[in-house]
């Protein structure tokens, strides 16, 4: 991990086309902005972490439903070829 000490106003650039601004620091919170280009996802961590949760709970839900819709639609197929 690269350590940087940084004042208000200064930058920080990763890359050519990432920077980074600190424009406020108070007691226990530093302000950030960041100019990045609209292909580069920037995400705070809590909030990426929070969406993979969500991303592997939803790619699950389609075969937990088709397991309990799956009793129904034998159902209706038996009723329909009888």
């Amino acid at each position: 991990m690269l350590i940087l000490t940084r004042k208000v106003n200064e930058r920080i650039m990763i890359g050519a086309e990432v920077e980074i601004t600190v424009l406020k620091v108070s007691k226990d919170k530093v302000k950030l902005g960041i100019k990045a280009p609209d292909s580069i996802s920037i995400q705070r961590e809590e909030l990426l972490a929070s969406i993979t949760q969500e991303n592997l709970r939803a790619a699950s839900s389609p075969l937990d439903a088709l397991h309990r819709l799956l009793p129904a639609l034998r159902q209706q197929l038996d009723e329909a070829h009888a």
